[in-house]
């Protein structure tokens, strides 16, 4: 039996309490890099906390933005991708309880996940932390582009902070504790494209499997989980996923 056909087995199993949590890896056939990865990911030849933390927005916007600025333009016209849509494909047969995705790119939902748990957020809007003011993707890109220094203001004139969880943030209470009661109700959390090593949501595996609950990976590289999968698969995640649909019928 392929190790797609077990992963069928164990989702059938699971008779519709399956929560899928989702990292990079589910996005980089959409064309987005990864975080780690030498050379391409998004940290190779920068220092996250030094323009991406909370403190440089605070003290240093233009800093901030002009890097920031970057992944929004590194996003532009890109799609979901097969392994997004097979997630939709899971949820439409009634076999996914939720999805939890620590990605802040909004592909899940433009694929069809109708409440994704954005556990760090996303860049689908930004926020005025004076005045509580919203401003979708695009008016934010284009307050960017009028202002001298790149950085995208509120009509008050404050900066704007994208709704995404930067270093040095907590991760927003209601989005985590949902996350942690679907993980703790899972009878299998499917995991695909996190390397899980990233807390808190790297716990989440493990209060499924604390309750009972069994675990898959789908996933190119290690975790600190493959020991306690019952099954791993680490190949492309479109395809892998491709061949569970397939498997399933």
């Amino acid at each position: 039996m392929s190790g797609a056909e077990r992963l069928a087995n164990l989702i059938r199993e699971a008779d519709g309490a399956v929560v899928v949590l989702t990292g990079a890896g589910i996005s980089v056939p959409s064309g987005i890099p990864d975080f780690r990865t030498p050379q391409t990911g998004i940290w190779a030849d920068v220092d996250p906390m030094e323009v991406a933390h909370i403190d440089v927005w605070r003290r240093d916007p233009a800093r901030f933005w002009s890097f920031y600025g970057q992944r929004f333009a590194a996003l532009d016209g890109k799609e979901p991708n097969r392994a997004h849509r097979a997630v939709v494909e899971l949820e439409r047969r009634g076999l996914v309880t939720g999805v939890v995705t620590q990605n802040i790119d909004g592909l899940h939902a433009r694929a069809g996940t109708e409440d994704p748990i954005e556990v760090h957020g996303s860049i689908r809007t930004a926020s005025c932390l004076r005045d509580g003011a919203s401003f979708s993707l695009e008016e934010t890109r284009r307050r960017a582009r009028e202002e001298a220094d790149g950085v995208p203001r509120c009509d008050c004139g404050a900066p704007l902070k994208p709704d995404v969880v930067l270093f040095g943030e907590l991760l927003p209470e209601a989005a985590i504790n949902r996350a942690t009661a679907l993980a703790a109700t899972a009878e299998l959390m499917l995991a695909i494209g996190s390397s899980l090593e990233v807390y808190p949501v790297a716990a989440l595996p493990e209060d499924t499997l604390r309750a009972g609950g069994k675990l898959a990976l789908v996933t190119m590289g290690p975790t600190p989980y493959d020991a306690h999968a019952e099954v791993k698969l680490s190949g492309d995640v479109v395809t892998e996923l491709d061949a569970v649909l397939a498997a399933l019928g």
